[in-house]
C-alpha cells in the first residue's frame, strides 16, 4: 500500500515536472495595444501621407480616436498553431461637403459627410498546419512583395483601405518546390470576401451620373516563386489578381435612376470569376479585375547589405497580362542596411499610370456589318469599371493611394478622375538613437485625367512627410509618435497637417 502511494506521489510529481517544463518553453501569450490618436490641420481632408498607408484610419483633417487592439500571433516553429486578433476604434473626425442633386426640384445641394464614430478594425481567426494557414474575418494586410512603409504603395493589396471581411487560405511563407533541392520556391493565396462599405457608396454618391453598386463580393489571389534566398542574388517573380462581383448595380443619368442591374452571385459566379473566361459575365467577363505582374530582384552584399529593384505592371485584361500596356507600373529600387544607423533604408520609385493599353476598344463583334476584323482592346480606366464600384472600400483605394481615390471627389463622382498619372516618389527611415526613429517622404504626382475622360488641364499635387517615433525608455511599451505633412497642388488641394499617436503596449502571459 505504501509502495503504491510512493508511486502514485512519483507519477504526479513527475507530470507538474513535465507541465512547468512544457509551459516554460511554450508560454501562451496575447498582446495588446492602446492608442490615443489624434490629427488636425488645414483642408477637408489630412494631407497624402497622413492617411496613405494607414488601413482607412485617417481621411478627414481632423480626428481624435482611441483603439484598443489584441492579438495572438501563431507559432512558425509549431506544425500546428493558431492565432486571434481584435481591434476596434472609436472617436471623432470632421465632416467634408459632398455634392448632390436632387431629382425633385432638379437643384445640388451640399451634404457634410464624416467617418463612422465608431467601428470594428480588425476580428479575425487564424489556423496554420505545416506550411499552410487560414484565416477568417477581418485582418490588416500590407503589400505582399514591397515595402509598405517606405513604397508608394502596392498596385492590388497595399494596406491602404481598411481590411475586407474574408476567408484566406495559402501558404504561411515561400515553401520549398519539391525535387529542386530549395532552389525555387512558392507563395501563393487565395481569398473569397463579402465588402461592408455599401453605405458608403450610397451616402457619397451624387446622384446624377454614373452608378454604384450595394452588396459586392471581394475576390484576391496571387502566385509567386522565388529563387533560393539564402544565396546573394535572389529574384521573385509572379502574379496578383483581385475582382469584384455581385451585388446590386444602380445606373443613374441626369439625375434619373434609368436602370437596376443584379450581377449574377451564385456557385458558378464564384468559379467564373476564379477562372474568368469569355462570354460568362457582364462585357465578356463575370466581375471588375484588376491585376499586376510583379518582378523583384535582391543582391545581398558581403556586409549583409541589400540593395532591390522591382516592377509591379498593372493589368484590367488581357492587353494588360500581355504586356500591351507599355511602360505602366512602379519601378522601383531599395536599398537596406544590415545594422541600425542614422540611415537604416533608403527607396526611390517612379509611376506611370498613362498607356492604359493605348485609348482604343474596338471589339469587330460589336460592329454589324462592319469591314474591320482586327480587335482593339485598350482604354483599361484603371480602377474604374462600367459595372461595379471603383476598386475601393470606404472610397479609399484598396491598391496604390498614388491615384486619387472617390473619397476625394467632393462632387459625388465615385471614380478614379485621376487614374492617367506620372510620378516620383522617395523615402528614407533611420534610427537617430536606440528609443528614436524617422522616416521621411517625398512625392511629386501629375495627372491628365482618366481612362476616357481627359481633363481641360493637367493636375498636379507635391507632397512632404517627416515623423518622428519614440520609445520612452522609462516606461517599457510606452511610446510616442508625431508627423507632419504638406500637400501643395489640386490633388485634390493644399493642405498641411500634423498626427500625434501614444501607445502603450505589451503582452499577457499565461
Amino acid at each position: 500500500m505504501k509502495t503504491s502511494s510512493m508511486k502514485r506521489r512519483a507519477i504526479l510529481a513527475l507530470m507538474i515536472l513535465m507541465s512547468a517544463g512544457i509551459m516554460s518553453a511554450d508560454d501562451y501569450r496575447v498582446n495588446y495595444e492602446a492608442s490615443a490618436i489624434g490629427t488636425a490641420g488645414s483642408g477637408d481632408f489630412a494631407p497624402y501621407f497622413l492617411s496613405a498607408m494607414s488601413h482607412g484610419k485617417i481621411v478627414s483633417a481632423g480626428n481624435a480616436w482611441v483603439e484598443g487592439k489584441a492579438w495572438r500571433t501563431m507559432s512558425a516553429d509549431e506544425r500546428f498553431s493558431y492565432g486571434f486578433g481584435i481591434d476596434l476604434m472609436a472617436g471623432y473626425a470632421s465632416s467634408v461637403d459632398y455634392a448632390r442633386y436632387n431629382k425633385t426640384d432638379g437643384q445640388w445641394f451640399i451634404h457634410p459627410l464624416h467617418p463612422s464614430r465608431g467601428h470594428i478594425q480588425q476580428l479575425y481567426g487564424e489556423v496554420k498546419y505545416r506550411g499552410v494557414f487560414l484565416t477568417v474575418g477581418m485582418k490588416e494586410r500590407g503589400s505582399a512583395l514591397l515595402n509598405t512603409r517606405l513604397s508608394s504603395g502596392d498596385l492590388i493589396e497595399s494596406g491602404n483601405a481598411r481590411p475586407i471581411p474574408q476567408a484566406r487560405v495559402g501558404f504561411i511563407d515561400f515553401q520549398d518546390i519539391p525535387f529542386t533541392r530549395g532552389w525555387v520556391q512558392i507563395q501563393g493565396e487565395l481569398s473569397y470576401g463579402k465588402m461592408t462599405d455599401s453605405d458608403w457608396w450610397e451616402n457619397h454618391f451624387n446622384r446624377f451620373n454614373y452608378h454604384y453598386t450595394t452588396g459586392e463580393w471581394y475576390h484576391y489571389k496571387r502566385c509567386y516563386f522565388r529563387t533560393k534566398p539564402s544565396e546573394r542574388f535572389s529574384a521573385t517573380v509572379g502574379m496578383q489578381a483581385s475582382a469584384h462581383f455581385g451585388g446590386t448595380t444602380y445606373n443613374y443619368f441626369d439625375g434619373e435612376n434609368v436602370e437596376i442591374v443584379h450581377n449574377r452571385v451564385n456557385v458558378k459566379a464564384f468559379w467564373d470569376v476564379f477562372i474568368p473566361k469569355e462570354g460568362n459575365g457582364e462585357a465578356y467577363y463575370l466581375g471588375n479585375h484588376v491585376g499586376s505582374w510583379d518582378v523583384m530582384l535582391r543582391y545581398r552584399m558581403r556586409n549583409n547589405d541589400e540593395i532591390k529593384g522591382y516592377m509591379t505592371s498593372p493589368w484590367e485584361d488581357g492587353s494588360g497580362i500581355g504586356k500591351l500596356n507599355g511602360f505602366d507600373g512602379v519601378w522601383g529600387v531599395e536599398y537596406r542596411r544590415a545594422s541600425k544607423g542614422i540611415v537604416n533604408a533608403v527607396l526611390v520609385e517612379y509611376l506611370d499610370f498613362t498607356n492604359q493599353s493605348g485609348p482604343i476598344h474596338y471589339d469587330p463583334d460589336d460592329v454589324s456589318g462592319g469591314t474591320i476584323t482586327d480587335r482593339g482592346s485598350g482604354a483599361d480606366n484603371y480602377y474604374n469599371n462600367a459595372f461595379y464600384n471603383s476598386y475601393a472600400n470606404y472610397g479609399m483605394s484598396i491598391g496604390t493611394p498614388a491615384l486619387m481615390a472617390p473619397v476625394y471627389n467632393r462632387d459625388g463622382y465615385l471614380a478614379y478622375t485621376c487614374n492617367r498619372m506620372r510620378g516620383f516618389h522617395a523615402a528614407i527611415e533611420g534610427s537617430v538613437t536606440h528609443d528614436l526613429d524617422y522616416r521621411a517622404k517625398v512625392s511629386y504626382r501629375k495627372a491628365w485625367g482618366e481612362g476616357f475622360i481627359l481633363l481641360p488641364e493637367p493636375v498636379h499635387s507635391t507632397s512632404v512627410m517627416v515623423e518622428a517615433d519614440y520609445r520612452i525608455p522609462s516606461v517599457k511599451g510606452l511610446s510616442v509618435k508625431g508627423s507632419l505633412a504638406l500637400d501643395r497642388g489640386d490633388m485634390p488641394g493644399n493642405a498641411f497637417g500634423a498626427l500625434v499617436t501614444v501607445s502603450y503596449n505589451g503582452s499577457i502571459k499565461f
